[in-house]
């Protein structure tokens, strides 16, 4: 099977936990308030570590898709 590009929707799934983590800096850099006891900051990037496996996930699920409706 030959190589195919990514949908550009898949793209932009999978590039949102990339965007949100280092071009959001200046609207998390601080230490209050706290969320579970933890600096804002430090919240905002476990947060982000928990949700990009959920973003890739479905940047892969639109990929199959997609794949499969080429089969067809």
């Amino acid at each position: 099977m030959p190589f195919q590009r990514p949908s550009a929707g898949a793209l932009l799934v999978a590039l949102i936990p990339f965007v949100a983590i280092c071009f959001s800096v200046s609207l998390w850099d601080r230490l209050e308030p706290r969320i579970l006891g933890l600096p804002f900051n430090f919240a905002w990037l476990m947060g982000w570590t928990v949700l990009t496996p959920l973003c890739l996930w479905a940047a892969y699920r639109m990929e199959a898709a997609r794949h499969k409706e080429d089969r067809r």
